[in-house]
C-alpha cells in the first residue's frame, strides 16, 4: 500500500519558506507529501498566500483573520464570501479565539469570529478553528452560530489541537475534524498522545502549522510541508497502526472535508 499524506494547515507564505519556495516543495515531493493548503492569518496577506496557491496546482488556500491579531483589516461577511470566490479558496479561516496571548475585553474576538462562521455557512466552505485557552467559548459559539453540521453548516477543522478529549469530542459532534501537528510528537505532550489514540481515524487530520512547530527529529528547527510524514508515522507507532492506514485516512479526510475530487491537483 503507498502512502501518500497531506499538510492540511501551512504558512509556506511567511517568509522562512517562500524564500526558498522550491525546495520546500522539492521536500514536499520527497517525503510523498502530495497537497498542502496554505493558511490566511490576515487580510493584507492575502494576495501572497493567493499568488502562491494559483502557482502551484498542488497547493491550496483559505481566507480568514488569525484571533491574535488586534490591530489589522476586520472583513465583514460579505467581504469574505467575496474574497472565497476563487477556484484556490477551499476554506474560512483561521479562525477562532485564544485567550493564552491576549488578554484584556476580548469581545471583538468573538465577534470576528462568528463573522468567520456566518461565511462559512454562506459560502459552504468549511471553517478553519484556532482554539487555545479558549476551548469553552469557542463550542458555545459554534453551537449558537449553528455552526455544526447537523445545522447545515460545512463544518471545518480544530487545527493544532491541543485541548483535551472531551473537547475534541465535542467537537466531532459537531461535524469537525480533529487535526494534530507536530505537537504530538513532543515527549511533553502525553495528554494530547492520549487524544490522538482515542480520536477516531475518520475524524484526524495531520498538519504541520509550519514554519512552527516542527516535530522530532526536527525539534527547534524551521519546519515545513515536508516534515507531516513523521507527525503521520509518529500516530501509527502511538496507535499501533501502519503507517499506511494513517497516511491513507488523513489524505481521504482531506479531500473529503475540503470537497475535493481525490488526487486533484
Amino acid at each position: 500500500m503507498s502512502r501518500m499524506y497531506i499538510d492540511s494547515h501551512c504558512h509556506i507564505n511567511f517568509p522562512e519558506l517562500a524564500e526558498r519556495l522550491p525546495a520546500v516543495l522539492d521536500r514536499m515531493r520527497e517525503n510523498q507529501v502530495t497537497h498542502a493548503l496554505c493558511v490566511c492569518v490576515d487580510m493584507p496577506d492575502l494576495p501572497q498566500v493567493l499568488a502562491l496557491a494559483e502557482s502551484q496546482p498542488n497547493i491550496y488556500a483559505s481566507v480568514g483573520v488569525h484571533p491574535d491579531y488586534e490591530d489589522t483589516p476586520e472583513p465583514d461577511v460579505d467581504e469574505l464570501v467575496r474574497l472565497a470566490d476563487h477556484p484556490k479558496v477551499i476554506a474560512i479561516g483561521e479562525t477562532g479565539l485564544d485567550y493564552f496571548r491576549l488578554h484584556g475585553d476580548l469581545e471583538w474576538q468573538r465577534q470576528r469570529f462568528r463573522t468567520h462562521i456566518r461565511a462559512a455557512r454562506a459560502t459552504g466552505k468549511p471553517l478553519i478553528i484556532h482554539t487555545r485557552a479558549a476551548s469553552e467559548d469557542t463550542i458555545r459559539i459554534l453551537r449558537e452560530e449553528r455552526g455544526g453540521v447537523q445545522d447545515g453548516a460545512p463544518g471545518g477543522v480544530m487545527h493544532c489541537f491541543t485541548e483535551s478529549l472531551e473537547v475534541a469530542q465535542a467537537a466531532m459532534e459537531l461535524g469537525f475534524y480533529i487535526s494534530f501537528s507536530g505537537i504530538v510528537t513532543f515527549k511533553s505532550a502525553k495528554d494530547l498522545q492520549a487524544v490522538a489514540r482515542a480520536v477516531p481515524l475518520e475524524r484526524m487530520l495531520i498538519e504541520t502549522d509550519s514554519p512552527y512547530l516542527a516535530p522530532v527529529p526536527f525539534r527547534g528547527k524551521t519546519n515545513e510541508p515536508g516534515f507531516v510524514r513523521h507527525v503521520g508515522e509518529f500516530i501509527a507507532t502511538l496507535r499501533g497502526e501502519p503507517v499506511e492506514l494513517i497516511a491513507r485516512h488523513t489524505t481521504e479526510n482531506f479531500f473529503r472535508l475540503f470537497k475535493l475530487e481525490a488526487g486533484a491537483a
